[in-house]
Parts: structure tokens; sequence; C-alpha cells
């Protein structure tokens, strides 16, 4: 357990704030170079794409052993200037997408329009809860006004 809990913080650090400093430095850059910047935007298509792939699918390999440890090694292989890991992984998969991309962007629109239909059947019954609530909590409020105690001065007012 202590292993794993060490490998995830080493993960974070290494795979995401390192990058994430080298990325910066590199656009901070008075003229930063193309090459490096393609370079941390190819690493950080490859991080987003794993992290999608092991959100879906991380109940089947989360038990394997020495997973977490596989995946800093694996996130330290992309980066590290000698391995060239990210042109190669890079490189491998480019392909695939580049022959599947009007797939792709037609799927990602369809389920943006999808989102956007939901978002607002959401928002609306948002909205009638917080409108039914709100007129529940006036009347709650009036009935309890109604229903209190006359003052003191009222009471005299009547005796009289």
């Amino acid at each position: 357990m202590m292993g794993s809990f060490l490998a995830r913080a080493l993960v974070l650090v290494f795979g995401y704030a390192y990058p994430a400093y080298e990325c910066f430095k590199s656009l901070e850059k008075n003229k930063p170079e193309i090459e490096q910047l393609l370079f941390w935007c190819r690493y950080w298509i490859i991080v987003a794409l794993l992290t999608v792939c092991e959100r879906v699918g991380d109940a089947f390999v989360s038990w394997v052993p020495m997973y977490s440890e596989a995946k800093l090694a694996f996130f330290i292989y992309l980066w590290y200037p000698k391995t060239k890991g990210t042109t190669y992984v890079y490189n491998s998969f480019r392909p695939y997408v580049a022959k599947h991309e009007p797939e792709i962007d037609r799927i990602l629109l369809e389920l943006r329009v999808k989102a956007a239909d939901i978002a607002v059947v959401y928002w609306q019954k948002a909205l009638i809860y917080g409108q039914t609530k709100f007129f529940e909590t006036l009347q709650y409020v009036s009935s309890q006004s109604a229903a209190q105690p006359q003052s003191n001065q009222e009471l005299k007012d009547k005796e009289k």
C-alpha cells in the first residue's frame, strides 16, 4: 500500500508537475523553439489519451502488480531526452488517428450536441425545482407569520 501511494505521488511529480514546468519554461522563452513545443504538445496528447484509457479501464489493470511503478517508468520514458519515447509513441498511433479523424470529429460533434441537450434539460429541471422550493418556503413563512400569537398591544386593543 505504501509503495503504491509513493508510486502515485511520483507519477504526479514526474508525469505531470515536472513536464508541466518544462512546458511552461518552453513557452516563456523569448523565442520558443518549435521542436520543443511540438515535443511537449505530443507529450500532453499522449498523457491525455493514457488518462482517458486509464479511467475507462482502471478496474481491469489497476490490480496488476507493479502497475503504478510501470506507469511511472512509462511517463519518464516519454519525456526523458535520451529515449525519445514521446516521438516514438506519438508516431506509432498518429497514422491511426489521422485515418479516423473525420469519424472522430463526427462523434465528438454528436457528443457535444447531446451534452448541450442534456445540460438544457437538467438546467430547466433545476430551475423548476428551485422555483418550487422558493414558493414552498414563502408559503411556509407566510403561514408561520399568520399563526403567531398577537402582541400585547393587540390584546389590549381587543379588550377595550
